[in-house]
């Protein structure tokens, strides 16, 4: 019995941790954030429009301090090194986020986030780390692609690691529009909330159950043996 109290033990502190970290256990559970769409699909329901976003880079000592331009819903977050930008007769560097409207529809592709212009009023030197956000009534975008003018061509980008669900990320040298999507005759696998990324936390909530469930008979057959034992002692 006093290994069952301390299985126990073990889950409750477990799910009493988890749940006190973020993200925690039960982000993959938790439905996300509502995405701010400028062209709402009809499951959306009520829609808020997506907010824009502006940030002012400090020079100093000639080098343009690190720091992150986000939109006010975070649907878009771009960060940027030290150094990242040409300073040259600059004292400050403005940064600008603004989404697109209307939507932009280029051929051969579809946006499942909405389209966004980043600008700033010096040119990039290196490379800037962004972060777009998207919904989870659209189907998961395959990569983030970049374009000078709205008129394309649009540029597919290499994708990094995802650290968060419903997030992609990747790394540009060069600003202009943004967009996360698929090419139109991609078969998508993550759409309508069904993304293989919530299977994840799903799959390993099911096996952390399993073994602990599985201690349990294991505890079980040990109490009875041993119990049998001190009755075999006792005769």
């Amino acid at each position: 019995m006093k290994r069952l109290w301390l299985l126990a033990a073990a889950a409750a502190a477990y799910v009493v941790a988890a749940w006190s970290v973020v993200p925690g256990f039960y982000d993959g559970f938790a439905p996300p954030q509502p995405y701010n769409f400028v062209c709402p699909p009809p499951q959306a329901g009520a829609n808020t429009q997506p907010s824009p976003g502006q940030l002012t880079i400090k020079v100093i000592n000639g080098v343009s301090d690190a720091n992150s331009a986000f939109t006010d819903d975070g649907q878009v977050v771009i960060g940027f090194l030290p150094g990242a930008f040409n300073v040259t007769g600059k004292t400050e560097i403005h940064v600008t986020i603004t989404p697109i409207s209307p939507c932009p529809k280029p051929a051969g592709l579809h946006f499942a986030t909405n389209a966004y212009q980043v600008t700033a009023d010096a040119p990039l030197v290196k490379s800037a780390n962004l972060v777009m956000r998207y919904s989870n009534l659209a189907p998961d975008p395959s990569y983030i692609y970049r374009a000078d003018s709205l008129a394309g061509p649009w540029a597919q980008l290499t994708i990094q690691q995802q650290a968060q669900l419903y997030t992609i990320s990747t790394s540009t040298d060069k600003l202009g529009y943004f967009g996360a999507g698929y090419p139109s005759n991609a078969i998508s696998t993550g759409g309508g909330g069904a993304s293989g990324q919530n299977i994840v936390p799903i799959v390993v909530a099911a096996l952390i159950v399993a073994v602990l469930l599985a201690g349990v008979p294991l505890t079980i057959m040990r109490r009875r043996q041993a119990r049998a034992g001190d009755d075999d002692d006792d005769e």
